[in-house]
């Protein structure tokens, strides 16, 4: 029996007031299940980036009810936001989002420092940073600097990174978008990797080759869900050719 880890109830998000607001959200309703992969998409100013950043705790809702890992986070402060976020969410941005001074397994390792309860000394943070990059095929790269990486190396890290908390979901934000085609390929067998031993994505991104590599699709448009199918072909007459970023 599969369990709910992301459910959202008629989410809003309005930014200013009066006749200056915009409404970035306008009702979202989704769930996610544990182990699903899913892809969400939608043109510039869709909604989507907002989304992204409300289900990785990064900003609250307006309105509306955000339930992650059976806790609700929809009215919780900045700081115990980032207690939820630290605990239960890993991220992969576009950007890889790497400290230049530091080394492939330091730049791993700043989560477990970040994590009061992870109860591990710092020879075993070390010890486990380093797994983690032997995990996404970088063992031998543990002390190279993101300078000194290609791009996809640099988004393997970044994935270590995400992982090394044991996180209950992987947020993946444009994951291929600096990436030049076989990279991006072989991150996106990664994430496969990952979503085979269970793990949980949700992954924001404007190309539909992309998208097509996730069990299920969300199409947002002007702040709403206008499609939600299992399968990324069904969204093409919804995409109609659209590369945009928002």
């Amino acid at each position: 029996m599969t369990r709910t880890l992301i459910e959202i109830k008629d989410l809003t998000k309005v930014y200013g007031t009066g006749k200056i607001a915009v409404h970035a959200l306008r009702g979202v309703n989704a769930i996610v299940e544990e182990g699903e992969f899913v892809a969400v998409m939608g043109p510039s100013g869709s909604g989507k980036s907002t989304l992204m950043n409300i289900l990785g705790c990064l900003d609250r809702p307006t309105d509306g009810t955000y339930i992650l890992d059976d806790e609700d986070v929809s009215k919780l402060s900045k700081d115990e936001l980032a207690g939820a976020r630290n605990r239960k969410i890993g991220f992969v941005f576009q950007s890889y989002n790497l400290l230049p001074r530091l080394t492939a397994v330091k730049n791993v390792m700043l989560p477990m420092l970040y994590n009061s309860e992870n109860g591990k000394s710092n020879e075993e943070q070390y010890k486990h940073a380093v797994e983690a990059l032997e995990t996404v095929g970088l063992g031998e790269r543990i002390n190279h600097r993101p300078n000194e990486l290609s791009g996809g190396q640099q988004q393997r890290v970044a994935i270590a990174r995400a992982l090394i908390n044991h996180p209950s979901i992987i947020l993946a934000d444009e994951p291929t978008g600096n990436l030049d085609t076989r990279s991006a390929e072989e991150i996106m067998q990664l994430l496969h990797k990952l979503h085979d031993q269970g793990g949980t994505i949700v992954m924001v991104t404007h190309e539909l080759d992309i998208a097509e590599h996730a069990e299920r699709v969300i199409y947002l448009r002007d702040g709403q869900v206008i499609s939600d199918k299992l399968h990324a072909s069904g969204i093409v007459d919804l995409h109609n050719g659209d590369n945009g970023k928002e």
